[in-house]
């Protein structure tokens, strides 16, 4: 059952996540925790790392060895079985990295439906998809893949070794560029709109920057973001 839907989860993981956030949105509003402004502070510094310690894991991934395990044909596919660099140490580092990210953000805008939505659709959506790709790198690689994963926990990362891990791998950081900078900025983003909306929803008016101020930070990330996509573009970036 978790394989079948894994496989229709895999064909649609790009949108499971945004999808179930606007569901979220439209369900609930967001509240400061008990009624407490300082606890809501508290919520909003752990989402907050948490969201970044998720991006910062897919980066520290991807910049070391990525993994081409994006499908085909909007299905489940590997051409090889990654096991370095922070495969090493967590069998689904990015699929983690997700999980990490969808909990900050829950926790920084603090709404009812995101507790029970949001993190609960990632957690069985990541699950399924991870139990689909087991039994397929199961069939394709045979006892490769139960060796490895007899070294390797399935989601939490192994702390120590990591050097040993990496020694002699060059981190490539236009790969994470190529990679990653959508995924960055839309992180921020949503930070920060999340954090505003929040505010708003409990404060009010008085809790939103000038339209100054908001236009002039729009206009930094907009500008930011087309020089990111541009230079990603250039000849000077090469994967």
């Amino acid at each position: 059952m978790m394989i079948k839907l894994g496989r229709f989860f895999f064909r649609y993981r790009n949108i499971l996540g945004p999808a179930a956030f606007l569901v979220a949105l439209a369900l609930s509003r967001p509240e400061y925790p008990f009624g407490n402004p300082l606890l809501n502070i508290a919520f909003d510094i752990a989402g907050a790392v948490l969201a970044l310690l998720g991006q910062s894991l897919r980066v520290v991934t991807i910049g070391y060895e990525y993994i081409v395990r994006g499908g085909r044909n909007r299905q489940v596919y590997a051409d090889n079985l990654v096991q370095g660099g922070v495969f090493a140490h967590s069998r689904n580092p990015l699929y983690l990295g997700n999980v990490l990210i969808a909990i900050g953000l829950a926790l920084v805008i603090h709404a009812c439906a995101f507790y029970v939505i949001v993190i609960p659709a990632i957690v069985i959506a990541y699950a399924s998809i991870v139990a689909a790709e087991e039994a397929y790198l199961r069939e394709k690689f045979d006892g490769l893949y139960d060796d490895y994963t007899l070294r390797v926990n399935r989601w939490w990362p192994r702390l120590t070794g990591f050097r040993g891990s990496v020694a002699g791998m060059r981190f490539n950081w236009k790969r994470v560029l190529v990679k990653e900078y959508n995924t960055t900025f839309l992180l921020f983003g949503a930070l920060l709109c999340l954090w505003l909306w929040s505010e708003y929803c409990v404060v009010g008016a008085s809790a939103l920057p000038s339209l100054s101020r908001f236009m002039a930070g729009a206009v930094l990330w907009v500008a930011l973001y087309l020089g990111v996509r541009t230079l990603k573009k250039s000849d000077y970036i090469a994967d």
